[in-house]
Order: structure tokens, then C-alpha cells, then sequence
């Protein structure tokens, strides 16, 4: 079942999610839902805020983003290990993020037409439950690693403009204002805090 995407100025967006154990009910079914969603939003990564659920849960799935010119391991080395990188990520803790900060234009299904660069740390480890309840421990690096940065950060009540200048913020202020009202051009179900209708 495709899910209505929570747009940028609900409050849930902004909140640390919570904790929750194998007797969350109908984990199996809100996954499945939550990458058909993603899917049909044309999105690479989705959490749980983003479909109005504050739980420590997030999605992905690189392989679109595999096929694109910039995620192209051949003349990207950052993109390395994305073609088949989907996964799920239950209760996770990024342990450490290392390495040299680089730039990348982000954007978010949360916050529809919005690109801007961020600076992310280059290689991250992560603990993580996944769909089967088996605990792992992991190192990403590259667009992976960035992947997994952005969707943490919707856990921990941070959206990628949260990371931009105060001059980008301000610049940028009049567009936010106008997604949380409804007033974006958009080709998938959202959920709006400043409107009342579901599209």
C-alpha cells in the first residue's frame, strides 16, 4: 500500500524517534509498504518519520541511483558497492563517521524540489537490527555511506536543510513555507501540515 509522504513542517520530522522491539506489530507489512512507497516516489531511502511513524526504522534501496551517470562505480569510485544495495534498518546507531567531508546535492521526498549540497564525513559505522531481527555491525563509504547519513538523520529529527548556512536557510525560507502548505508541484501522495486535505 503506497503511504502518504509527510511534507516539511510537520512536527514529527523534527522529533528523535523511538526504540521498538520484534513485537512492533505489523512490521513485516508497514516495510512492505514503506518501499512501495518509496518506489513509486521515485526515492532511494525512506524512514519511518517520513510516513508519520516516529520509530527508529529506515529503508533503502541504491540500485536506481546505480543505474544514474553520477552512481556509476566505473568513473565514481564513491559509488562502489550501490548496484543491489538494499536494505533495512532497524533501531540503528551510527558508531562513528570518519574521513574527509565532501559535498553533495541532496534532496528529499520530504521536501519535494529542493536540492542543495551538504558535507557529509566519507565512511560511517553502523549497528543495526534488520528485518529478520539479526544484529549487524557495518562500515559504508561513498554515496552508500551518505545514503545511510541522510535517513539516520530523519531518526534523529534532522532534515537535510538542517545542515545548510543560515544565508542558504534564509534563501530558501519562502520555498519550505510554501511545501508545508501544499504549494509544490508533486507526483506523489503527500500529507501536508498546513492543510487540512490529503492529496
Amino acid at each position: 500500500m503506497i503511504l502518504p509522504i509527510v511534507a516539511y513542517g510537520s512536527p514529527i520530522l523534527k522529533k528523535e524517534a523511538e526504540e521498538i522491539d520484534e513485537n512492533y506489530e505489523k512490521l513485516d507489512e508497514l516495510i512492505e509498504n514503506m518501499f512501495e512507497t518509496m518506489y513509486e516516489a521515485s526515492g532511494v531511502g525512506l524512514a519511518a518519520p517520513q510516513i508519520d511513524k516516529s520509530i527508529r526504522l529506515f529503508i533503502v534501496d541504491a540500485s536506481p541511483f546505480a543505474e544514474d551517470e553520477e552512481g556509476n562505480e566505473e568513473t565514481d569510485p564513491k559509488a562502489a558497492g550501490l548496484k543491489g544495495f538494499k536494505k533495512v534498518f532497524i533501531n540503528p546507531i551510527i558508531e562513528e563517521e570518519t574521513g574527509e567531508e565532501w559535498p553533495f546535492a541532496e534532496g528529499c521526498l520530504s521536501i519535494p524540489n529542493i536540492r542543495e549540497e551538504v558535507l557529509r564525513q566519507e565512511k560511517i559505522k553502523i549497528s543495526y537490527y534488520d528485518e529478520n531481527w539479526e544484529f549487524h555491525e557495518e562500515e559504508y563509504e561513498g554515496y552508500a555511506a551518505r545514503i545511510i547519513q541522510h535517513e539516520y538523520d530523519h531518526v534523529e529529527g534532522i532534515l537535510f536543510t538542517d545542515h545548510l548556512s543560515p544565508l542558504k536557510k534564509r534563501m530558501l525560507k519562502k520555498k519550505l513555507v510554501n511545501i508545508s502548505k501544499g504549494d509544490t508541484d508533486v507526483s506523489y501522495r503527500m500529507k501536508f501540515p498546513a492543510q487540512k486535505r490529503r492529496r
